[in-house]
């Protein structure tokens, strides 16, 4: 059997392959995002996401998204779909032999047969043998191999794209709860005040220090923070339930933790290349889409070649079982099949025609996909830059709405200001703190989605 096998064996590995010669295409995009170079010698930042994430409850909530999350263990079972494909595109390689034990029996009838007598025959038959390989003479099994291990690589890119995505989309839930625990504090704090200065007022009002108008505007500020209050319990039941959707448990969040405490998202340094984005999940996806259109080229042009398939056995046969194997019971048969295509009506051209346009549309994908990462990159970097500038106003404007608040009351308390001044200074106080912590949310989620945007770690 070895010596039929060799033939072919030396025949696919002098196989000369068709596929064009893959390059990567120049990346469209600047070398760096910001005007000022990289520092020479600085690395690119391993971005973990237990690094970039130190809070514990975060990360905790991390780790059971990944271990529990549907979406994850589909995209983790497509990773196995495609390897077991590539598997399949792999042993069309090799020969398949099989192992096959056979018994044929005939009776040609007395009319039929040469001696004018019925004739019965039997035949056994055990052998090993080698059904239509394909001889791998122009590369074009070998294409369609290295097209289908690209389909492979780029699923599992899409998986690891997946996992940050949800490693990103964990942290920007756990931020909105935080958020809206915060600013539902908020909004309780300052119906407890209202509620106290409507009460003071109504006193007032009593004794004829206050109109009924004053009681009536505090009545309706106080409703107004009541109808706030509800309306962010609602938005924090909903940010637990979209947390529990992600994380695939309950959450188990203890409150308490304030968005302006230290320790819950960490900065991505700065003076950072454009050439880490190659590494994104999603440009590695394209980059092997790119790679299985290219060889996909190289096994469309070899259908237009010759092809030639084998068939060869190699066993024992007799005509009766019990002298299978005696000696000069050896049988063989070699069958080379030549084919080359003559008339297709023009198939074997629309597929090559439709192989080169699919590479045109796989680089042209790669390309938008390294503009769209570069673009990704580059408003959450502008973003945290101006948020930070915005976050410090707010604060600034936040404490001086404080103060105006406490003098407006004071002057209202000592009789020289109308209740409208106070209710004013309410409203001004409330806005600015909920802007406040809604601002300095949006810097930390724009810290945890460069995580996603330059593709974490390896």
């Amino acid at each position: 059997m070895n010596k039929f096998l060799a033939v072919p064996l030396a025949l696919a590995l002098g196989a000369c392959s068709l596929t064009p010669d893959y390059q990567r295409p120049a990346a469209p995009v600047p070398a760096q995002w910001s005007a000022e170079p990289a520092a020479a010698g600085v690395k690119p930042p391993q971005l973990e996401w237990q690094t970039l994430f130190p809070d514990p409850r975060l990360q905790a909530l991390i780790a059971a998204a990944l271990e529990h999350n549907r979406d994850l263990a589909l995209a983790t079972a497509r990773v196995e779909e495609a390897r077991a494909l590539y598997g399949i595109a792999r042993a069309d390689r090799l020969p398949t032999v099989n192992l096959a034990a056979s018994r044929a029996a005939s009776r040609t009838p007395a009319d039929l047969a040469m001696t004018g007598r019925p004739l019965n025959a039997q035949r056994y038959d055990a052998d090993f043998a080698v059904a239509a390989f394909e001889v791998d003479f122009w590369g074009r099994v070998a294409s369609l191999g290295e097209a289908a291990k690209a389909a492979y690589l780029a699923t599992e890119e899409a998986r690891r794209a997946f996992r940050l995505t949800l490693v990103a989309d964990v942290a920007n839930a756990y931020l909105t709860l935080l958020e809206m625990q915060e600013r539902q504090a908020i909004a309780v704090d300052t119906a407890r005040t209202r509620e106290e200065t409507r009460s003071l007022i109504a006193k007032r009002r009593d004794v004829g220090l206050s109109s009924d108008l004053d009681l009536l505007q505090a009545d309706g500020a106080l409703q107004a923070a009541r109808a706030e209050a509800a309306n962010l319990a609602r938005q924090r039941a909903a940010a637990e339930n979209a947390l529990r959707l992600l994380v695939g448990a309950s959450p188990g969040l203890p409150a308490g933790r304030a968005l302006a405490d230290q320790g819950i998202v960490a900065d991505v340094p700065d003076g950072l290349s454009s050439e880490l984005l190659v590494q994104r999940p999603d440009v590695l996806a394209a980059e092997q889409r790119l790679i299985a259109a290219n060889a996909n080229v190289g096994a469309a042009r070899a259908a237009f070649l010759p092809r030639l398939a084998l068939t060869a056995t190699l066993g024992t046969a007799s005509k009766a079982l019990a002298g299978l194997f005696d000696a000069g019971s050896g049988a063989w048969a070699f069958q080379p099949a030549l084919s080359y295509p003559l008339f297709d009506a023009g198939r074997s051209a629309a597929n090559q025609d439709l192989a080169e346009a699919r590479k045109i549309i796989a680089v042209a994908d790669y390309e938008k996909t390294l503009q769209q990462a570069f673009r990704e990159v580059a408003d959450l970097l502008a973003a945290r830059e101006q948020l930070a500038i915005q976050l410090a106003a707010l604060d600034a404007a936040a404490k001086t709405q404080a103060e105006r608040l406490k003098l407006a009351d004071a002057r209202y308390q000592a009789g020289i200001a109308s209740y409208l001044e106070v209710l004013d200074a309410q409203r001004e106080s409330f806005a600015a703190r909920q802007n406040a912590v809604q601002t300095r949310r949006a810097l930390l989620g724009a810290a945890a989605q460069l995580y996603k945007a330059l593709g974490g770690s390896r």
